[in-house]
């Protein structure tokens, strides 16, 4: 048989009634159905899942394989399934929740022919829930997750080119249950040659389900916790320590963990608490400095660095503060050219914050009145003034 331009795997798990929008969104691609191929995993379904997946297989145009297994406990053991039969020269994984927009596959099969790359992601847009924004922008023909925000869309609805994976030995990892997709895509991002963004034609809905059967809504909050300390170690095992390094290790610090030290945190016992404080230290001891700090802004590198001090006391009050819904008072010095965002314990000698977690980023500045940043640009600038007065004093 001819090679499949792209293989769509779909794990399914009681997906009805969302499975019937997403299999018809497969057959109204105008990419050449004799080009896809679909293999369809029922991961142990007992709502009629199974039974309406192998009734596609015997409609559709393209040519369906449909596996029947018992339940994995995550999307990972299907995927992984279906990546195993997979034949085609890139694969996207579908979730069966979600659907295709009108001509998603055709111009991503296009563009990752035409530029060479490895990975493609599609503008994603979200239907009853949200989705990330920042990096659909622009298109972006040929980009890396160093040169865009695309760190920021780490679930593994894109377009791999399936010899990228299976080069490397590419698998989800099924030990963990939330997190696996961010591990996955961070991991093809890093060993890609080349990523492009295809941000003016909508090619992905995420859908909200109404009954909120969202495995990452799900689940005990170590789950989180193994996810961050699996993103973390991948990063750490691919890009040397330095500011590359530091931009990538925002993404699970900002997503994966901050959210653990949020509002809600003040409901929890004290018991969860200090669990969650003694799960975040060896993370933050291994990958938490300056470099990393100072790309956060105030309220986030504050939470952090009280994380990693320890210091859950001093936490509730800053927690406090943020769900009262505060605005911190600005402290300006030295003429104007320092700004500090006094959040609760701002130089308060007993808690031995260092100054520069108040530091507001260059974002948070442009709102504040009276501010003159400091610019490496103002030494150059008077050296070339200066040699342009004097050229003109000889020249008089």
């Amino acid at each position: 048989m001819t090679q499949p331009d792209v293989t769509v795997i779909i794990g399914a798990y009681e997906a009805m009634p969302y499975l019937v929008k997403c299999l018809e969104s497969v057959e109204d691609q105008t990419l050449d159905p004799a080009r896809i191929e679909v293999i369809a995993v029922d991961d142990g379904s007992t709502d009629g899942t199974g039974e309406y997946l192998e009734t596609f297989a015997e409609r559709a145009a393209m040519p369906v394989t449909v596996i029947r297994q018992p339940n994995s406990g995550g999307p990972s053991g299907p995927r992984n399934t279906g990546l195993d039969k997979a034949r085609g020269r890139y694969v996207f994984f579908l979730d069966a929740d979600d659907y295709f927009g009108p001509e998603a596959l055709e111009r991503m099969v296009a563009m990752a022919d035409e530029q060479g790359t490895d990975v493609v992601l599609g503008k994603v847009v979200g239907v009853n829930r949200t989705a990330p924004k920042s990096m659909w922008g622009k298109n972006q023909p040929r980009t890396d997750v160093f040169s865009s925000n695309i760190k920021f869309t780490l679930s593994a609805q894109k377009l791999f080119r399936r010899e990228l994976l299976t080069r490397h030995g590419m698998h989800f990892d099924e030990s963990l249950k939330t997190g696996e997709d961010a591990l996955f895509t961070m991991e093809a991002y890093l060993r890609a040659n080349g990523v492009s963004v295809i941000a003016d034609h909508e090619c992905y809905y995420l859908v909200g389900r109404d009954d909120g059967k969202h495995l990452t809504k799900s689940g005990s909050y170590t789950l989180r916790f193994d996810s961050a300390r699996a993103l973390m170690g991948l990063i750490a095992e691919h890009v040397p320590a330095g500011p590359r390094r530091d931009a990538l290790m925002i993404r699970p610090l900002l997503i994966t963990l901050l959210p653990q030290f949020g509002p809600g945190y003040l409901k929890q016992s004290e018991k969860v608490q200090r669990h969650k404080l003694e799960l975040a230290k060896p993370l933050l001891d291994a990958y938490w400095h300056e470099g990393v700090a100072a790309r956060l802004k105030v309220h986030e590198r504050l939470r952090l660095q009280l994380v990693a001090q320890g210091r859950g006391d001093l936490l509730v009050d800053v927690l406090e503060f943020i769900r009262a819904k505060k605005a911190p008072e600005v402290l300006l010095e030295s003429r104007g050219r320092k700004a500090y965002l006094t959040y609760p314990h701002f130089r308060d000698p007993a808690a031995g914050i260092p100054d520069s977690c108040f530091v507001p980023t260059t974002r948070e500045t442009v709102t504040i009145e009276g501010f003159k940043p400091r610019t490496a640009h103002f030494p150059r600038l008077r050296r070339v003034a200066r040699r342009v007065l004097g050229a003109r004093r000889a020249a008089a």
